[in-house]
C-alpha cells in the first residue's frame, strides 16, 4: 500500500461527506465516523474507515446505485481494509432497534459481489445487522459527527443486552477465525472479555493493553506481538501453538463470565 500524506484521510472523509450530501440531499440526517479512526488508534495499513450514514426515509434503488458508484471510487483511495459503511434510517437509531435494520451496507468483504453484479447488490444488500449495536455504542462513546445532526440527538442508548449479544456474535467462531485473522481476533477477544468483566468499551489497542494487565502471563508474548503488529501495520503471522490455546482460553472465560451478567 502506498503511504499517503498526513491529511489524506481527512480529505477522503470530506469528499465522502460531500458525496453523501449531494446524492442523498434532504434525506440525509448526518454522517458519522466511528471505529479506530474515531478512537485514536487508526493504522493506515491494517485499519478501515468506519462510517454510519443516517437518513430520514427509505432510499430508492436508483439513488443507492449512484451512491455505490461513488463509494467504490472513494474506496480505491482508502486504507488497507478500505471503507466500511452502513445506511440506516433515523427511526431505528433513537430509540434503538435491535437487530438493527439497514438500507445499504458496504465493506471490502462485499466488493467482489458488487463488481460482479451491481444491480443485484443494490437490490439485495439490505436487512438487519447485529453488528450495528456495537457500531452505535462506539459512536455514542467516541464517534465524530462529520456533518448533520448531533450524535446525542440521533443515536439512542444501546441496551447492555444488545451490545453484549452483538460482540458475542462477532467472536462465536473465534477458534477458526484466529487462524485466518490472528491480529483482529486476538485483540477483539480482549475487548469482549473486558466488557463482560468490567463494562469497558475499548478499542482493539486498548483491549490488548487490558489483556496484558489482566490475562495470564502465558499469553503475554502473543498479546505483545499483536500490539506490535497493530502499531506498525505489520501482518501478524499465524502461530497455532499460541493462537488456538488463547482462543480456547478466552472463549472459556467469556462463557464463564456470562452467568454473572445475565
Amino acid at each position: 500500500m502506498i503511504r499517503r500524506g498526513k491529511n489524506w484521510a481527512r480529505d477522503l472523509l470530506n469528499r465522502f461527506t460531500e458525496m453523501c450530501r449531494e446524492i442523498l440531499g434532504e434525506n440525509l440526517t448526518g454522517v458519522y465516523l466511528h471505529g479506530s479512526a474515531a478512537m485514536g488508534c487508526f493504522q493506515q495499513e491494517i485499519s478501515d474507515l468506519d462510517l454510519l450514514v443516517i437518513v430520514n426515509a427509505d432510499v430508492p434503488d436508483s439513488v443507492k446505485a449512484d451512491f455505490m458508484e461513488h463509494v467504490i471510487c472513494l474506496n480505491e483511495e482508502g486504507p488497507g481494509k478500505g471503507m466500511e459503511l452502513s445506511l440506516v434510517k433515523r427511526e431505528f437509531c433513537r430509540p434503538f432497534v435491535y437487530p438493527t435494520p439497514f438500507e445499504l451496507h458496504f465493506s471490502e468483504a462485499h466488493l467482489e459481489w458488487y463488481k460482479r453484479n451491481p444491480q443485484e447488490y443494490v437490490e439485495k444488500m439490505r436487512g438487519t445487522d447485529r453488528d450495528l449495536a456495537a457500531h452505535f455504542m462506539i459512536t455514542r462513546r467516541y464517534g465524530i459527527c462529520l456533518w448533520g445532526a448531533g450524535i446525542e440527538d440521533v443515536f439512542g442508548e444501546v441496551p447492555a443486552e444488545a451490545y453484549r449479544d452483538s460482540i458475542l456474535y462477532d467472536m462465536e467462531n473465534a477458534r477458526e477465525d484466529i487462524l485466518i485473522n490472528p491480529l483482529y481476533v486476538t485483540l477483539n477477544l480482549c475487548r469482549v472479555l473486558s466488557y463482560l468483566r468490567e463494562g469497558l468499551v475499548l478499542s482493539k489497542k486498548s483491549g490488548g493493553e487490558w489483556g496484558l494487565e489482566h490475562l495470564p502471563e502465558a499469553f503475554h508474548v502473543l498479546l505483545r506481538k499483536a500490539l506490535q503488529c497493530y502499531a506498525s501495520g505489520e501482518k501478524m503471522s499465524v502461530d497455532t501453538e499460541k493462537t488456538v490455546p488463547f482462543a480456547d482460553y478466552m472463549t472459556t472465560e467469556i462463557h464463564k463470565t456470562m452467568p454473572r451478567i445475565c
